[in-house]
């Protein structure tokens, strides 16, 4: 079944292996590009399944976790750092599960650091001409992998127009990166005009007048604070910076925390609000490292087990953004930021390599980069109406660098062997959570094919929104989306069906009718129908998880 938005690509990677064409079926707004034609190969080799379609993101997660240790170290990390530091990131809970779906946030992230590293290289090359063919490497890559996903294109939009203006007293090098350039965003051009003339698409408004700009920098604000929690490791290095601070600034610092924590769990009309900021992201975020365990919008009736309690999340909460004052006041401690590392070389010796990236160099790498990506995130969070923590993959990548970096620099040259072992704990989390995700998926794909062994078709059951998203494309070529511009008056409205007990997305899945509902509890709705439950795997829980089939109206 469907893992959040990756069933219809998944079939389309079917249908371009059975047909060659790009069909699209109403549910994408990402290009998708060259994901899917990797994923037409793995069926063309191992025959069609979900399973041999993600296999091929598994793939691309490995390729780029081999990248982005040699984009670090390119940075000026040493080897050691920069191991740690992919790992880090590879294995925590958010890499994790979008590696083990075909969703487009691994393949994007590839080309933003294929773009990355070729800029970093650029500006490294001993020669014009080394120069000029990094920089042709970095926008091909980019413009074909960004092809996936289409925010990835701000490698050639934003950071190789950047790295050119480092290099602008090379007119050589300027009129040849001037041109690739160009060349670049003429082929972005292009395709964004075939995607635009393409039946059913979801298109994706740059901006958006009718937008709540406040809605949109409240969830900007949840998705960034949420970056301490996804790169804990990291940032608990800095825990030993609390002692440069007076005794008095640490104590309202630790005031602020505990009355946020205070707000944030306490029964008050102020809870709703602060609760999404507790760590994991909070209820209703759409994460996929939420207190659940899997994505919060399920949309199956009755209550859902927790995967994190209240206390756990309070506890990781602290840590969190404990962390992130103290690396706040690391940085106001700390020395003016230099070039050369405290460790003796970073790079290995290579005599055909210019002279260190400094920090003003990065910051012209980064910062741009970050200011047009923070500005389509909040062009997204117009149509999604949540900015998900997977949109902030882009993000950690560059903080993931400054913050290694600063330590190297600053603190010590060598991270600490703790961060094995908190690297560890992340890994055994996100194992946990990925685990957690697959097993609910098997036990309501078990449900269905029970409905369906008794008489019951799937038109007839809410199996939740992802599994409805695929029974719809069983028996229609398109989702039923208002937004769909292509062809003119595709969307035929739906009148709400009658009853209590609603399917979720109704007016998308006109051919589902549901009759009975999958339920995490046995009294919701109707009550239960005369169907087995079905249990499912729970870590770290020994008890298992429960889902029920309840009916959907009061007549038996």
């Amino acid at each position: 079944m469907n893992i959040c938005d990756d069933g219809p690509y998944i079939l389309m990677a079917r249908t371009l292996a059975t047909t060659s064409r790009i069909v699209y079926n109403g549910w994408a707004s990402p290009l998708l590009g060259w994901q899917l034609y990797l994923g037409a190969a793995f069926i063309k080799l191992f025959g069609f399944s979900y399973t041999a379609v993600r296999s091929s993101t598994l793939l691309v997660a490995m390729a780029l976790a081999f990248v982005l240790q040699r984009t670090l170290v390119r940075a000026n990390l040493c080897e050691r750092n920069a191991t740690l530091g992919t790992l880090a990131l590879v294995l925590s809970p958010l890499y994790l599960m979008l590696s083990v779906t075909y969703m487009t946030d691994i393949p994007g992230l590839f080309a933003i650091v294929l773009c990355l590293y070729g800029c970093l290289r650029a500006l490294q090359a001993s020669t014009s001409r080394a120069t000029i063919l990094w920089l042709i490497s970095a926008v091909c890559t980019n413009t074909l992998c960004g092809t996936a996903r289409q925010i990835a294109w701000l490698g050639t939009l934003v950071m190789v127009p950047s790295t050119l203006w480092l290099l602008r007293a090379q007119r050589r090098v300027l009129l040849a990166g001037i041109a690739v350039t160009f060349a670049g965003a003429l082929f972005i051009f292009v395709c964004m005009q075939w995607l635009k003339r393409q039946p059913y698409v979801i298109p994706v408004p740059l901006f958006n007048s009718r937008y709540p700009l406040a809605h949109g920098v409240g969830q900007l604000s949840f998705l960034l604070l949420d970056i301490p929690f996804l790169l804990l490791p990291i940032f608990v290095l800095f825990f030993p910076a609390l002692r440069k601070s007076k005794p008095r600034i640490i104590l309202l610092l630790s005031a602020a925390l505990l009355g946020f924590i205070f707000l944030a769990t306490y029964p008050s009309r102020l809870r709703g609000t602060f609760r999404h900021l507790l760590e994991p992201a909070g209820e209703q975020m759409g994460s996929w490292v939420g207190v659940h365990g899997f994505i919060e919008i399920l949309s199956l009736k009755g209550a859902q087990p927790l995967f994190l309690n209240t206390e756990a999340q309070v506890f990781l909460t602290l840590i969190s953004y404990s962390a992130l004052i103290s690396l706040l006041i690391s940085l106001l401690h700390s020395k003016s930021l230099h070039t050369k590392s405290l460790h003796t070389q970073a790079l290995p010796p290579d005599p055909g390599s210019r002279s260190d990236i400094s920090w003003k160099q990065l910051g012209i790498l980064f910062v741009p980069f970050s200011l047009a990506y923070v500005l389509l995130l909040l062009s997204a969070a117009a149509t999604t109406y949540y900015l998900f923590d997977r949109y902030a993959l882009g993000l950690l990548i560059l903080a993931l660098i400054c913050l290694i970096r600063y330590y190297q620099e600053q603190i010590r040259p060598q991270l600490p062997l703790a961060s094995f072992f908190l690297i560890a704990l992340m890994a055994i989390y996100g194992i946990a959570v990925t685990h957690d995700t697959f097993a609910l998926a098997r036990a309501r794909v078990t449900l269905a094919a029970e409905l369906a062994a008794n008489g019951v078709p799937p038109t007839s059951v809410d199996n939740g929104w992802d599994y409805n998203v695929d029974v719809e494309l069983q028996h229609a070529d398109h989702i039923n989306d208002s937004r769909i511009l292509v062809p003119a008056n595709t969307y035929v409205p739906q009148s709400r069906p009658p009853g209590a007990c609603q399917m979720q997305w109704y007016e998308r899945f006109p051919h589902i009718r549901p009759v009975y509902g999958i339920s995490f509890t046995p009294d919701a709705c109707y009550g239960p129908a005369p169907f087995a439950p079905v249990y499912y795997s729970r870590w770290p829980y020994r008890t298992p998880g429960t889902l029920y089939v309840v009916r959907y109206s009061s007549t038996r």
